[in-house]
């Protein structure tokens, strides 16, 4: 998502005194509304830039030649403070785990590339030398625990898996009594893909929380659709309290308004971008870079 250029331009060939009066400030600032409207910015998060901007701009004297400086640095510190919800440093956290499995429970629709983003997470932790197995607990949807087993002979650790229809909550209590028992350091808990709509399955997703009490909820969306991916996440945390975000198909999102959204509307953290297929494709997040892509 490229700030819309016209914006400045028009900015600057406006301003024909040192100072932008409030009522100039409205007419100028539709242009950026539209872009943020259409690259899938909540409106909250155009609100609170429309804020920071009118703070810096109306009534101020600014030279002409200042302008788009002055604009683009309001901008930059506004986007920037989106992202301003605290940090969650996962292999930190795991590492200072003293009694029992590290438990991590994934949420998020079907289809928003949850499975494949615990398959990487698991890869990654491997890597790191830390050993972890997978809790197949999306128990309702064909051929999810098929998936899911694929990825645990790729990468070649343990799956805890019961047959379809089966408890979820009964699964993730039986991997991190199987991790206890064998002294594993992570389990990686797979829930149903469920529509954040459906009361029956959320009220499963808070059975799994109770049972297997996991250190860490992660809500896994994809960054392709936006507001919705917004949206789901409010739901879900609302539903189950996520603490972190991971935002699946990152890689394909030329609009970036998720990136930009999710984050301020629930005030939880997304540690990383899901960049590709592989298993390497997962890159820490991080805002320097995220503001560099918005053309700021």
């Amino acid at each position: 998502m490229a700030v819309e250029k016209g914006f400045f331009g028009r900015i600057k060939e406006k301003i024909t005194t040192k100072k932008i009066s409030g009522e100039k400030f409205e007419e100028l600032f539709n242009d950026l509304e539209m872009a943020l409207l259409e690259n899938n910015v909540a409106v909250e998060v155009i609100d609170k830039i429309k804020e920071d901007l009118k703070q810096n701009l109306v009534e101020k004297p600014i030279k002409r030649t200042k302008v788009e400086e002055t604009i683009k640095e309001s901008l930059k510190n506004s986007i920037n403070e989106l992202f301003d919800v605290g940090e969650i440093d996962l292999i930190g956290f795991i590492k200072n785990k003293k009694d029992g499995p590290f438990v991590i429970a994934f949420f998020g629709i079907n289809g928003s590339g949850k499975t494949t983003s615990i398959a990487k997470i698991a890869s990654m932790l491997k890597s790191r030398g830390i050993s972890c197995i997978l809790a197949a607990s999306d128990t309702f949807r064909a051929a999810s625990i098929e998936q899911l087993q694929k990825h645990a002979d790729a990468i070649k650790i343990k799956m805890i898996k019961h047959d379809y229809n089966a408890d979820p909550a009964a699964v993730a209590f039986d991997a991190v009594k199987y991790a206890k028992s064998k002294n594993i350091g992570v389990v990686l808990i797979d829930t149903a893909g469920r529509m954040h709509s459906n009361i029956n399955l959320l009220n499963e997703m808070k059975k799994i929380v109770r049972v297997a009490k996991p250190d860490l909820k992660i809500f896994v969306g994809e960054a392709i659709t936006g507001n919705d991916c917004v949206e789901q996440a409010k739901t879900f945390n609302d539903m189950v309290g996520i603490d972190c975000i991971i935002l699946a198909k990152s890689d394909i999102d030329e609009k970036g308004g998720a990136a930009v959204s999710v984050s301020y509307i629930t005030k939880k953290p997304i540690i990383y971008f899901g960049t590709g297929q592989k298993y390497s494709d997962l890159e820490k997040f991080d805002s320097g870079t995220m503001i560099k892509n918005l053309g700021l």
